[in-house]
């Protein structure tokens, strides 16, 4: 069976070529996936601005460890999840896409391996003063 991959070819269009910043991002698809000790989110967003990366999409994971809970509460706190579903603790993966908000991504290694970090999270209201305080992402103002 061929399957048709858009971009394969484009070697230099990688996840590696969006630089660390903030992001003001879409949730374009989710998938839990259990793992016995670290079970985790998988999320790729699509990226609204800045203008030079909107269509680009980035992905990353987000553990769903007791000691990494926090960081999932932030994610859907400041996405926009649904507060009912949050109060009675659930997560709603249908309900995940489409949400927005502001992601700030860097790089971290492990091994000898680069793996994206989603290291914070913003409301998307709060797009223009958090952008016009942080030099856009890839050095330029």
């Amino acid at each position: 069976m061929k399957r048709r991959i858009p971009g394969l070819h484009h070697r230099g269009q990688n996840g590696n070529s969006i630089p660390d910043g903030m992001f003001l991002a879409r949730v374009e698809r989710v998938f839990y996936n259990y793992h016995p000790q670290k079970p985790f989110f998988f999320l790729r967003f699509l990226i609204l601005k800045p203008q030079e990366f909107t269509g680009r999409s980035v992905s990353g994971r987000i553990y769903c460890t007791p000691r990494a809970l926090w960081k999932l509460n932030w994610f859907l706190h400041d996405f926009g999840y649904d507060s009912d579903l949050l109060d009675r603790d659930e997560v709603d993966e249908k309900a995940l896409i489409g949400l927005q908000g502001i992601l700030k991504i860097s790089r971290t290694s492990v091994n000898g391996r680069s793996f994206l970090n989603l290291a914070a999270f913003a409301q998307a209201g709060k797009w223009e003063e958090l952008c016009q305080a942080q030099p856009s992402p890839g050095g330029e103002s």
